[in-house]
């Protein structure tokens, strides 16, 4: 069935009430704006307001308008339309199916995005999508029973991986900061220095000007966002190249190497799960006493000291001297390995659960327009 969004859709825009009726204490209805974070598949709200101006009630698709546009959701409970978002309601069929629907026409939407400094699509944008959608609603719901069944286990995936690290966080500090295994007392064989005097602290480089190495192919080229946008410690999806040719000016890491974000997003670590190089926001390590999942855990627990202790016009930087006089202890080589021993079992356990669920998002991509085409028949799937 051919048609317009409008013809099938009920589209409500946001807008946000004045700020004093906001508040995060979870007074009123949840309140989410279009530059807040959606989270995966459900949006999380840590702002509440007591006047409703646009409203969206539980189930209906939300989508961000404006910086970025595209963000999708489906939200579990009535909530405040801020400005940047819209609620999009089906007039007669299945909510699940909208929200595959709109990501599968995503594309076409985003090249009617207008805006100088901020991309941002409007009511006629939205409402004018010409769309073809199966009419029977029944095929729509096992149509989006079949991706929701996928994204069901990304999501507890990504739940158990967050419970993982919470153990591993729980771990480091009852060790490294209560001192708990140790009478509560740092032990007197401890070595007491700067992280400097323990780790070798570099930054990595960037060929300029950067948009004549950039390439479809080639060497990956980590960037901040490739960090930002993942809960798991590990990065195995990076979205850039560079040429072989910027190779001299840049920084190339192997899998298994350690990183650490010094500007735009700081004190950030990650692990990486694939080759890359990187630009001069990141630092790496190229030699240390410590673990890789020693120093995640050690770099995630100091972050906002780090991000106190840096500097900046615009973004706070992370200088590579603060990190290097960043006073700390080096614990005795025998208790090391003993933490080695239990942390890296579950980091393992983290990164099995991080590779299914890449090998399950590419599932589903590829699934998602074969079902929406109607390439791929769902009539004869029992769900």
């Amino acid at each position: 069935m051919k048609c317009k969004i409008e013809d099938i859709v009920e589209v409500t825009m946001g807008q946000s009430p004045k700020s004093q009726y906001y508040n995060s204490e979870g007074n009123g209805v949840p309140f989410l704006q279009g530059n807040r974070t959606f989270g995966f598949k459900r949006p999380t709200f840590d702002t509440y307001t007591t006047l409703v101006t646009k409203s969206a009630k539980a189930g209906d698709v939300i989508m961000s308008v404006r910086a970025p546009v595209g963000d999708l959701n489906i939200t579990p409970v009535d909530m405040c339309l801020g400005r940047g978002v819209c609620s999009l309601r089906m007039k007669n069929g299945n909510q699940e199916f909208l929200y595959y629907m709109m990501k599968y026409y995503m594309p076409q939407l985003l090249n009617k995005e207008s805006g100088t400094v901020f991309g941002s699509v409007n009511r006629n944008d939205i409402s004018g999508l010409e769309v073809d959608i199966p009419e029977d609603t029944d095929e729509q719901r096992k149509i989006a029973r079949y991706l929701t069944m996928i994204d069901d286990k990304i999501e507890l995936n990504t739940a158990i991986n967050n419970n993982l690290e919470q153990q591993a966080m729980a771990l480091f500090k009852s060790w490294f900061i209560d001192y708990e295994p140790f009478d509560g007392q740092v032990p007197t064989t401890w070595k007491y220095g700067v992280l400097g005097d323990f780790v070798e602290i570099k930054r990595g480089g960037s060929p300029r000007p950067i948009q004549n190495f950039l390439s479809d192919s080639g060497v990956h080229w980590l960037k901040i966002s490739d960090a930002t946008g993942i809960s798991s410690p590990f990065i195995n999806e990076i979205k850039e190249y560079i040429i072989e040719a910027g190779l001299k000016k840049t920084v190339h890491l192997k899998s298994g190497s350690l990183v650490l974000s010094n500007s735009a997003t700081p004190g950030l670590p990650k692990i990486l799960d694939i080759d890359t190089c990187i630009h001069d926001g990141w630092l790496y390590f190229p030699s240390s006493k410590f673990s890789n999942e020693y120093l995640y855990l050690y770099f995630k627990h100091i972050r906002k000291n780090l991000i106190a202790l840096g500097n900046g016009s615009v973004f706070t930087n992370l200088k590579t001297d603060i990190l290097k006089n960043y006073p700390t202890y080096l614990p005795t080589e025998d208790v090391l390995k003993k933490f080695d021993g239990l942390v890296q079992l579950i980091f393992s356990m983290i990164l099995s659960k991080t590779r299914e669920t890449k090998r399950l998002s590419e599932i589903r991509d590829t699934l998602l327009p074969k079902l929406m085409s109607g390439e791929l028949d769902v009539s004869d799937i029992d769900l």
